[in-house]
């Protein structure tokens, strides 16, 4: 159940001038040593002379990278300033690549070869994780008790149940509602036994675990951190429907994302949001999909009923942290917009846009006068 989708202090050195002090003569006149200094001959300078002009400062350079990670596509966008060069960016932002393949390689469910996909294969007995996985986990169960486990991570228990078109399965066709109710209730991430100290999980045995629907958030607060530790200040992440935008671009204007249209085609945007110093996630019915029979079914399930969720075409979370916005989206998703407003007032930093199934928009507390509408989103199935 995840996403696809889907927007200087320059210092300057001013001189210093240092006076040289006047030497008396026994006869009381003043030997004017700071002409020797200035130049034999020459006047002494005005004390109103204007002071010397700054040095002049650097023009902020933009640095950008896009790269496949985790399944999506990565993009890093940063200025440089007067202490990071050109050169320095682009090391900063390949080592934030880095950092993010690197926690693809613990957290992937598509790599048999993974720290999650072990302790999958091993479940019904405790295995050991890395610290990463760990508080990814952690935040996991922390999300399924706060959205009454709409956020739920054994649904990964669910299978091959869904099938949203590929090369094998062109056409794919909804399962019984019988088959997802019976698998829909064996999720309960309750079962999930998470021994913090130790660094190990236990897997609850004929069950499977997904991070999908939370690491991609992790990743890029990761990637963040990474990126200032390498002293870029102004700068962008994005990997698939998760951004970070840290600072603001030169001309003193904020990251600026658009929000998809849930109807409309590829980078048709219906809104936009600001962005500073602040993640955005958004779950929509329309990146993982299919019609049949005149209606769509999508990747976001509704854990209750191993369905997919019915209430809203698209939700985007603003928030302090991608972890935060990644794991929040899903679940406002699924509760509905009443609901899930609810949810994110109840979390500090946080705001919502939503679109619900009948196509009204839907803006929380924290967003209004942030957001920036275009135009109604688009009508359709």
């Amino acid at each position: 159940m995840r996403r696809c989708v889907r927007g200087v202090l320059l210092l300057s050195l001013l001189g210093c001038v240092s006076l040289l002090g006047c030497e008396r003569r026994p006869d009381g006149s003043a030997a004017e040593s700071e002409k020797a200094a200035l130049g034999a001959g020459k006047d002494e300078v005005p004390s109103d002379a204007p002071a010397p002009a700054p040095a002049p400062t650097p023009t902020p350079v933009k640095v950008e990278l896009r790269e496949p990670a985790m399944g999506t596509t990565v993009v890093f966008v940063a200025f440089t300033h007067e202490a990071i060069g050109e050169s320095e960016a682009r090391r900063a932002l390949q080592a934030g690549l880095e950092e993010i393949r690197r926690l693809e390689g613990l957290m992937s469910t598509f790599r048999p070869d993974t720290e999650l996909s072990r302790a999958n294969a091993n479940a019904g007995r405790f295995s050991p994780i890395s610290p990463d996985t760990v508080e990814v986990i952690d935040k996991s169960l922390w999300a399924g008790k706060l959205s009454d486990g709409r956020f739920d991570i054994t649904f990964h228990t669910l299978g091959d149940l869904w099938k949203f078109g590929s090369v094998a399965e062109p056409n794919p066709v909804p399962p019984s509602r019988e088959e997802a109710a019976r698998r829909a209730s064996l999720l309960d991430y309750r079962l999930v036994e998470l021994d913090r100290e130790g660094g190990r999980v236990k897997v609850p045995a004929g069950r499977a675990i997904d991070l999908g629907g939370i690491a991609k958030g992790y990743a890029v607060d990761r990637a963040v951190a990474v990126l200032r530790e390498h002293g870029l200040r102004d700068f962008l992440v994005q990997a698939g429907g998760d951004l970070y935008g840290a600072g603001r671009k030169p001309d003193g204007s904020p990251w600026v994302s658009g929000v998809q249209d849930p109807r409309g085609g590829k980078g048709e945007y219906f809104a936009t949001l600001p962005l500073e110093d602040h993640a955005f996630s958004t779950a929509g019915d329309y990146a993982r999909s299919f019609i049949y029979e005149g209606r769509r079914y999508h990747h976001i399930i509704d854990p209750k009923t191993g369905y997919p969720a019915t209430a809203c075409r698209s939700v985007t979370v603003w928030a302090p942290t991608a972890l935060l916005a990644d794991a929040i989206d899903d679940a406002v998703f699924i509760l509905g917009p009443e609901r899930g407003l609810e949810l994110v007032e109840s979390l500090d930093g946080v705001g919502a846009l939503i679109v619900d199934a009948d196509n009204r928009v839907w803006t929380s507390r924290r967003l209004q006068g942030k957001v920036r509408q275009l135009r109604p989103p688009t009508a359709g199935i």
